[in-house]
């Protein structure tokens, strides 16, 4: 024991080593600890908040097991700058005192809990919680997002190889952290005919149909998941912003419903409802769905934000009295409508993007259409529409084509046929670049392969598009999901491309040429094709087009025939997240500026840092 504190006590000493993932104990707490303050300088600190004193073998000994405060990147660095370059021996108790209470004016020990509901789907609850992590985060506070179950195709893949929403993705971006699994711990993606693949804190667990998910897995197993994951992100930031799911006033599933009040009550959350106005019914939506809650849980409602006013707000106070006096909960403000360039969530709300652009870039809308969010970056370049296509007559108004992701590729194939894109889309082939993502590049082969019925409902052997000759076996349940940097083969000089794979099936290129030179954490490799005349290609990546280097490549092979996109030099260079974060800080400054902010803190129980 004597070596051990002495080792600690050196690299204390040291400064800060934040996150040492080569010691034989990470994670003794939780995954991405700062790991700098091992053997804790306040030890024992006999806070009740950090820890308990348990029994022991030679009496009673504090024990600090469940204190996450300590290993908090902030709070190690907030230590280190305290101690101002002195050797740990060299500081007093009296002093390190001190210094604990420094830093818990700066930190919370347990996190503060805001959670935005909406009357609906659609309300705009998901970037009011973007909103919120970003006004936090700006007044210098740890802000994590959190969310216990989204059902999405829309998502995304994390450092460590998670797969997460994209909707908590783009909170993680507002409260300017690393997304992990944590902040979406339960993933639903629908496959059809009522069955979801139900992904638990980043990894495929089981498929279920509605009747074992709520009937078997919510109340027990998905409870504990739902706590577990809220507990270690309020022992591990200032703020939790907390986002629901439709609306928490869905009486018919409220027993079983594991999104809205009970991960609310779980976290004893301040609540806050929101309201889309533009849906017409505001008051109605306001009081139907606080006087639906029992009593108890209607008190949790601190205020209702009311989104998407377009004109002035003023003829609805007197409305906002009356709510006020019926429900007992204030109307904190009204946010205005904000054009953003900010990701759909949801696919019932995909429309098309710059609709007055001269080339259009035309996009199958796939009946199980994932990460659809991919073509948004190409609205970044002036002239360029984005149109998502349900009739295979459309293909030939298209200057570019492409074949999304999907959830289901087997499946949405057969639909392609059913509805003649498959014909359309050879009709154009060398006439137009098409490109296949993920799913669609699968589909853009001779032949998809499914002996054991995993993709599809039967096993067996599909023929693909024949646009290029490359062959997809679906041979495993394992899915692949990784992050990637690389290059476009043939292309360096326009510059790098980033991206992320989510997907089952392996393809095989053949004598095809590769699209990509990529590397991942297990190493370089290529990825993709792309036919002789460059006018066919596909690839497993996801976000190709938020770097400006492949937009560049890909809107170049479209505008031949259009003159005024002569020169490739007018595309925008222009990296998607920063247009992304842009956006954040707009609607950020714009909830800000529209709620009564007071009224917010109030809520929290908490000063404004100044």
């Amino acid at each position: 024991m004597r070596n051990f504190v002495e080792k600690i006590t050196e690299e204390l000493s040291a400064g800060d080593i934040g996150t040492n993932v080569s010691c034989e104990w990470y994670p003794c707490h939780f995954k991405r600890q700062n790991c700098s303050l091992c053997f804790c300088p306040f030890y024992p600190c006999m806070d009740p908040e950090l820890g308990e004193m348990v029994k022991g073998k030679n009496g009673p000994v504090w024990s600090c097991q469940e204190c996450f405060w300590a290993h908090r990147h902030d709070v190690a660095a907030d230590f280190f700058r305290e101690m101002n370059g002195r050797k740990f021996d060299d500081v007093s108790k009296q002093e390190l005192i001190e210094i604990k209470k420094k830093l818990e004016s700066r930190h919370f020990k347990r996190a503060k809990r805001l959670m935005v509901m909406g009357a609906t789907s659609g309300a705009g609850k998901s970037l009011m919680c973007t909103a919120f992590c970003r006004i936090f985060s700006n007044m210098g506070y740890a802000v994590v997002p959190f969310k216990a179950q989204n059902m999405s195709l829309n998502s995304v893949v994390t450092d460590e190889g998670e797969e997460i929403a994209r909707a908590q993705e783009l909170q993680a971006r507002g409260a300017r952290v690393k997304p992990n699994s944590h902040m979406n711990p339960i993933l639903l993606k629908p496959k059809g005919d009522s069955v979801s693949q139900v992904i638990v804190e980043g990894r495929p667990y089981k498929d279920m149909d509605v009747k074992q998910y709520y009937g078997e897995f919510t109340d027990i197993e998905g409870m504990e998941i739902v706590r577990r994951n809220i507990s270690l992100l309020e022992r591990t930031s200032d703020f939790v912003i907390i986002e629901g799911a439709g609306s928490p006033a869905e009486i018919n599933m409220s027993e079983h419903d594991i999104v809205n009040m009970r991960t609310a009550e779980i976290a004893e959350a301040s609540c806050i409802l929101v309201v889309n106005i533009e849906w017409g019914g505001a008051f109605a939506y306001m009081y139907g769905t606080l006087m639906l809650l029992p009593e108890a849980q209607r008190k949790m409602f601190g205020g209702i934000i009311v989104t998407n006013m377009h004109g002035s707000p003023d003829s609805l106070a007197e409305g906002f009295e009356e709510i006020e006096m019926l429900t007992g909960v204030p109307v904190l403000g009204v946010v205005p409508h904000i054009e953003l360039d900010l990701p759909d969530e949801d696919s019932m709300f995909l429309g098309d993007k710059c609709k007055d652009g001269s080339l259009i870039v035309g996009v199958v809308r796939l009946p199980r259409i994932s990460n659809f969010t991919d073509f948004d970056a190409l609205s970044l370049e002036p002239g360029v529409s984005v149109r998502f296509l349900d009739d295979a007559s459309q293909v030939k108004e298209c200057n570019a084509l492409i074949i999304p992701g999907t959830k289901n590729t087997i499946d949405d194939l057969k639909w392609m046929r059913e509805k003649g894109f498959d014909a359309a889309i050879c009709a154009v082939r060398g006439k137009v670049p098409i490109l296949g993502v993920c799913g669609g590049y699968q589909m853009l082969g001779t032949e998809l392969r499914d002996e054991q019925g995993l993709e599809g409902k039967m096993a067996g052997t599909m023929a693909g598009l024949g646009l290029l000759g490359v062959t997809t076996n679906f041979d495993s349940h394992e899915k692949r999901t990784v992050q990637v940097t690389g290059l476009i083969v043939g292309q360096e000089n326009l510059g790098p491309i980033r991206g992320y794979e989510i997907h089952m099936g392996m393809t095989e290129r053949g004598h095809a040429l590769p699209l990509f030179d990529i590397e991942d954490i297990a190493g370089k490799h290529l990825d993709g094709a792309v036919s002789v005349d460059g006018m066919v290609m596909g690839s497993y990546l996801h976000g190709s087009f938020d770097l400006p280097a492949f937009r560049r490549f890909f809107l170049g092979k479209a505008q031949r025939d259009l003159t005024w996109l002569d020169d490739l030099e007018v595309l925008v260079i222009k990296d998607y997240d920063m247009s992304v974060d842009e956006s954040i800080e707009r609607i950020a400054s714009a909830l800000k500026s529209s709620l009564d902010m007071d009224k917010v803190y109030r809520m929290l129980d908490m000063e404004v840092r100044k």
